[in-house]
C-alpha cells in the first residue's frame, strides 16, 4: 500500500464513516428519551452542594 491508495481510501470510505458516525451522534442526541438526561447534566453546574 502506497500514500496514494490509503489517501483515496480515506477520502471515499472515510467520508462514508464519519458521515454515518455523525448521523449516530445526532440520533442519540435528539432521541425523545434523552431530555430528562441531558437536562439533568445541563443543571449540574448550576447546582450549590
Amino acid at each position: 500500500m502506497d500514500y496514494t491508495t490509503v489517501a483515496e481510501f480515506a477520502q471515499t470510505w472515510g467520508l462514508v464513516y464519519m458521515f454515518a458516525i455523525f448521523i449516530g451522534v445526532l440520533i442519540y442526541a435528539f432521541r425523545p428519551s434523552a431530555q430528562k438526561k441531558f437536562d439533568r447534566a445541563a443543571q449540574i453546574p448550576l447546582k450549590e452542594d
